[in-house]
């Protein structure tokens, strides 16, 4: 579901310009029902769904990696969005403990021109601790490759690790990048994407002083030798095979 969703909006058949259709983040008022563009084929009612609209919602923002408008929501959910942006508020004090209930490690709020949940910052010391702890833990399989990927290639967009994984790795460059094993380092001048490299961290957890006391990469991955065909690739000088 896309933040905006055309709505049929009818015209004059007398008018001399051809019909559009509008944006429901301007055409929509307060009151009236965000539609979806596949409304016929809705398979639900918010309200007939275990615990109605606002468990609906509390379902989407359990998924959400980043902030969603209000407008999108409400799309989702084939509802007005002043009913929405209530239940939103409803939720937040909830959250807080504000209706009677007891507060929770987490809540609700607008940020970033959207509405995400968040851990409570009444728990950071908790939170902290919990992700430098996970910094020791061991990496995956998948966490290995990525690093390595990373590593040999840096400066790289996600894009491009994507591209020689054959695999999205979105959720695995979100660890390393929480453990602080890479970092953004800058921008790709063509596409604008951000670009990662590996850190001093990770120098100092593999026990170098310096990218340049990398192994070889051809004796242990000869296949990656064609990773200069993939586009957006130039082979670091100081890091090329020996």
């Amino acid at each position: 579901m896309t933040a905006e969703t055309d709505l049929t909006t009818e015209t004059d058949p007398n008018a001399g310009t051809d019909p559009t259709a509008e944006s429901d983040l301007t055409a929509v008022h307060d009151g009236a029902p965000v539609v979806p563009a596949d409304a016929d084929e809705l398979a639900f009612d918010a309200h007939d769904l275990p615990g109605g609209p606002a468990a609906a919602l509390e379902a989407i923002l359990m998924v959400a990696d980043e902030p969603i408008p209000a407008v999108q929501l409400a799309s989702a959910l084939a509802l007005p969005r002043d009913e929405v942006e209530a239940l939103l508020g409803e939720l937040a004090a909830e959250y807080r403990g504000e209706r009677g209930g007891r507060p929770r490690g987490f809540e609700v709020r607008e940020a970033g021109g959207g509405w995400r949940v968040y851990s409570a910052p009444a728990f950071s010391d908790v939170v902290g601790r919990f992700v430098l702890e996970g910094q020791t833990a061991r990496l995956t399989q998948a966490a290995l490759e990525t690093l390595s990927v990373v590593a040999y290639r840096q400066p790289v967009t996600r894009g491009q690790v994507s591209a020689v994984r054959g695999v999205n790795v979105d959720g695995v460059m979100r660890t390393l990048t929480t453990r602080g094993l890479v970092a953004e380092v800058g921008q790709d001048p063509s596409t604008g994407a951000i670009q990662y490299g590996t850190t001093g961290y990770f120098l100092e957890r593999m026990g170098f002083t310096s990218l340049d006391e990398l192994p070889p990469l051809a004796p242990h991955l000869p296949d990656m030798a064609s990773l200069d065909d993939v586009d957006g690739f130039d082979r670091p000088k100081d890091l090329s095979p020996s």
